[in-house]
């Protein structure tokens, strides 16, 4: 069964730093796509970043790039995200998802795309 946990969320100042990780177990993921997503205070849930397993092109939401990179560790089966000059509105719950199904480079920005969920971490920025 797939399990996805993330970790390293947290408080932090504006202008900050935090790196998430996302620890996946359960199978082989070199299909995948692992994606992150983020949920604030009543509103939807937004796309972030995702790569695709086997290939070296990332995807970023415009409102993240240039302040965040998504990358994986194959040794730890693990995704990590490190958000740098974190900003007020950056906060939310972050989670991690992956897909095996083979998307294009649209829909991989879709939360329904995403088979499997993490349970989220907290990250909160302060102003």
């Amino acid at each position: 069964q797939v399990h996805l946990v993330e970790s390293g969320g947290g408080l932090v100042q504006a202008g900050g730093s935090l790196r998430l990780s996302c620890a996946a177990s359960g199978r082989t993921f070199s299909s995948d796509t692992m994606g992150w997503f983020r949920q604030a205070p009543g509103k939807e849930r937004e796309f972030v970043a995702a790569m695709r397993w086997s290939g070296p092109i990332l995807y970023y939401a415009d409102s993240v790039k240039g302040r965040f990179t998504i990358s994986r560790d194959n040794a730890k089966n693990t995704v990590n995200l490190q958000m740098n000059s974190l900003k007020p509105e950056d906060t939310a719950v972050y989670y991690c998802a992956t897909t095996q199904r083979g998307y294009s480079d649209n829909r991989l920005r879709l939360r329904i795309s995403y088979d499997y969920w993490g349970q989220g971490t907290q990250v909160t920025v302060s102003s």
